[in-house]
């Protein structure tokens, strides 16, 4: 097994690393903006225009979400012998996955939902530090559905690649000498 194998494996199976991460990303720019007194983007603009891109990124991660909805639904549907052996060995873990990539995005939705009702002018409640937490959620989120989603299709492609095995006719002794009667 190689180590990038065993690194996503770990990721795949530690679904609380995005948390943490997108923690630590808000916390280390948080953290250069107190440092060096610039580099808060959000703040440079108007409430008006950030509580249109909070909105906007809510209907963007609504999509999204609604997207990994059909990518959930077409995993389902699929029916080749690999993914039935990766169901029957990984049901639990995979059913995970999809419900945690499905909670993050009402999470992120939440989120942003929550810093467009709390922004306002000079923004006092810090709504846009809420935003950048969703939003580098969501895109770890959207990197690992991506990353499942195009695992899935892999063993899918392999089950529809292969040709269907062709059955061959049984041997029948008899044939020629009922048929030698016809002709």
């Amino acid at each position: 097994m190689e180590v990038r194998d065993t690194i996503a494996d770990r990721w795949a199976e530690h679904l609380w690393i995005d948390y943490l991460v997108a923690a630590l990303v808000l916390c280390a720019h948080i953290l250069a903006i107190r440092t060096i007194e610039s580099g808060d983007w959000l703040s440079w603009i108007d409430s008006s225009q950030r509580t249109d891109l909070y909105a906007a990124a809510a209907g963007v991660v609504s999509a999204i979400g609604g997207l990994s909805a059909i990518a959930i639904s077409i995993y389902t549907a699929a029916n080749g012998e690999r993914l039935r052996a990766v169901r029957r060995h990984h049901q639990v873990s995979l059913r995970r996955s999809w419900r945690s990539l499905l909670r993050g995005t009402a999470l992120v939705c939440a989120l942003l939902l929550s810093a467009l009702a709390l922004d306002r002018d000079k923004d006092p409640a810090s709504a846009r530090f809420i935003f950048e937490f969703a939003m580098t959620f969501a895109a770890l989120r959207f990197f690992r559905l991506i990353w499942l989603f195009d695992r899935m299709m892999h063993v899918s492609d392999a089950d529809s690649a292969e040709p269907e095995p062709v059955a061959t006719p049984a041997r029948d002794p008899d044939w020629l000498r009922r048929h030698q009667n016809t002709l």
